[in-house]
């Protein structure tokens, strides 16, 4: 494997290219870094070779989507097939219905689904649903939660000591671009805190119209909902007649079942993209059979309008359907024992290399913080991170030094999975992880 990111030479042309046609050289915030991100030419697998020739292992999968790692024979076919039947078209095709089939059949919550092309249009359409379903305008989302970037769901991410207010009842804190009256229409809740989330939930009962959780919430280093948090939810939307929704965009990874599954917690709505595509655009949201037959039917009276070009794309049904049909129970087993490996090994390596850092996650979900600390909430790491002004600095020279040892990881420590790994790919991971540790710790091997 070759180890030069350093000399990116032709990702750093293409990148000066990219600066006279597109704001910040991309269009897209996750994947950039100083001074430029690297440029991908091909990838197959588990890996990946950027534009100047420099193999790496993808660990981090698109973030989520490519459950299967890169050109997956069975889905390449699929897509290689359906292109050459039909691409796009203002027409239903038969892979959106196994496709559906698919999902309902795992999914207890899934009775009904419709499709679109992001999970933040997922998880818009849901909300939208919440609202029309029972008539009242407010949604209710963890605190530091993030759900995509519908104006609902944009509210309170990374709101800042100065505008969060009191912990017992968050202040809904738009950020930039969001549309009047938005945070209003939000109530925030703590994560994992019961009874204070309980308290704000009641308080807001009458103009409440669902509250959005993810189950393991990614900005919060995968942290998982407690079950008594996630009971407790149910509980207050049952009560007052609000709709429990799920955003399994992510969190879909957790069971073979999906989260829901998983936690033994049956939401009303669920959002779902990433892995459900097979490496395609999509988004979607399911849920039951009453509330989706009645808000998105067209044979009666659909109270919400669901339009979109390339909604069911057949190229993206295709792959989709190839995509989770080879990921059956097998594959979600083995997949599990590669997190749990590779979780393990983080551990031993921060113990080996006398570093701080704390490693979560579940199945082939992983993250890695260059910090020491109890976290429960969005504020438990706004406090953890101003006490440790050094973690930020770890973070990025542990994701660029990971870069140089051939290992494409997110740059704030995060790892997902894909079938693709073996076994060996994680131990040479953990091996480079152990090697950048002790560099940062400046301990010899």
């Amino acid at each position: 494997m070759t180890n030069n990111s350093d000399k990116g030479q032709l990702s750093a042309a293409l990148y000066k290219r990219a600066t006279a046609v597109m704001p910040g050289g991309n269009s897209r915030h996750t994947i950039f870094f100083p001074p430029h991100p690297l440029y991908a030419a091909r990838a197959d697998g588990a890996r990946v070779w950027d534009v100047d020739g420099v193999e790496r292992i993808d660990c981090i999968n698109n973030y989520s989507s490519l459950i299967h790692g890169h050109n997956h024979p069975a889905i390449v076919a699929a897509i290689r097939e359906q292109a050459g039947l039909v691409s796009s078209i203002a027409m239903p095709t038969e892979r959106e219905i196994e496709l559906a089939e698919i999902v309902c059949g795992r999914l207890p919550g899934v009775e009904r689904i419709r499709f679109a092309n992001s999970g933040t249009e997922g998880v818009m359409f849901a909300i939208k649903a919440a609202r029309a379903f029972t008539g009242r305008a407010k949604i209710a989302k963890v605190e530091g939660a993030y759900h995509g970037s519908d104006g609902t769901a944009g509210i309170s991410v990374n709101p800042s000591p100065a505008h969060w207010g009191d912990p017992d009842a968050p202040a809904s804190v738009a950020p930039a671009g969001t549309g009047p009256g938005t945070a209003a229409d939000t109530v925030i809740i703590p994560m994992n805190r019961v009874e204070a989330a309980r308290k704000i939930l009641r308080a807001h009962a009458n103009d409440l119209a669902g509250v959005i959780v993810d189950p393991m919430v990614k900005n919060l280093g995968y942290t998982a909902a407690t079950p008594e948090f996630l009971t407790m939810l149910r509980e207050e939307t049952s009560a007052v007649g609000a709709l429990l929704i799920f955003d399994e965009v992510y969190s879909l990874r957790l069971g073979f079942h999906g989260a829901q599954g998983a936690v033994g917690i049956t939401p009303d709505l669920t959002a779902m993209g990433k892995i459900i595509g097979g490496g395609l655009p999509i988004g979607a949201v399911g849920g039951k059979a009453e509330i989706m037959d009645q808000l998105f039917d067209p044979r009666g009276s659909a109270s919400l309008s669901h339009g979109g070009t390339f909604n069911a794309n057949p190229l993206t049904m295709a792959a989709g359907v190839a995509a989770m049909t080879h990921f059956d129970e097998a594959a979600f087993d083995r997949l599990t024992v590669l997190g749990d490996r590779l979780r393990a090994g983080l551990r031993e390596a921060l113990r080996i290399a006398g570093a701080p850092g704390m490693v979560g996650g579940a199945t082939s979900m992983v993250s890695l913080f260059h910090l020491e600390a109890e976290i429960t909430t969005y504020r438990d790491i706004a406090a953890a991170m101003a006490a440790n002004p050094d973690a930020m600095r770890r973070t990025d020279l542990f994701f660029r030094r990971m870069l140089d040892c051939g290992y494409v990881i997110a740059p704030h420590g995060f790892f997902v999975l894909s079938t693709a790994m073996t076994e060996g790919d994680i131990d040479r991971l953990i091996e480079a992880a152990l090697a950048t540790l002790r560099a940062l710790e400046g301990v010899s091997a």
